[in-house]
């Protein structure tokens, strides 16, 4: 097994399900719960009402932005992707079924790749569900809670 270390870049929660997503410098996880003031911690997310697992936080990588922007001309602002945390230099896929640290605090449990949906697609840019697809992040649920800094490491391990 390997240690890796990315970053946190952007934090951004939603009050309500279709409000645009707002950056905020750090947040409260709460362990089995979400994150404080986002819309599947007051459970009125989209999908509050399906059953399962990993819609505590989602998270996405820069770099998946930056390929859709590259590789198809579309570009999103990291709030335009719905994902609450955005990551640097953090291999998500790979985090399915893992637990991982965000911060110092923070421990998540990966659950199952946050693959891009007509919801996502409707409210930003044709293109987007195919272009971000196998690349659009990780639902995962909050093991222990602790509050999220923009600028804090995030520490995993490939196995």
């Amino acid at each position: 097994m390997s240690e890796r270390t990315g970053q946190v870049a952007f934090i951004q929660i939603a009050p309500k399900a279709i409000d645009k997503l707002i950056s905020v410098p750090e947040v409260l996880a709460v362990a089995g719960e979400g994150l404080e003031g986002d819309r599947y911690f007051k459970k009125i997310g989209t999908y509050s009402n399906i059953p399962g697992g990993g819609r505590q936080i989602t998270l996405i990588e820069l770099e998946s932005v930056e390929a859709l922007k590259r590789d198809l001309k579309i570009e999103l602002e990291p709030s335009q992707t719905r994902r609450n945390i955005v990551t640097r230099q953090v291999a998500l896929n790979h985090l399915v079924g893992q637990q991982f640290r965000l911060g110092r605090e923070v421990v998540v449990q990966g659950v199952r790749l946050c693959e891009p949906c007509e919801h996502l697609e409707s409210l930003t840019l044709n293109g987007v569900r195919e272009g971000l697809l196998h690349r659009a992040g990780l639902r995962a649920d909050i093991v222990k809670s602790g509050t999220i800094k923009v600028g804090d490491p995030v520490t995993y391990e490939i196995r």
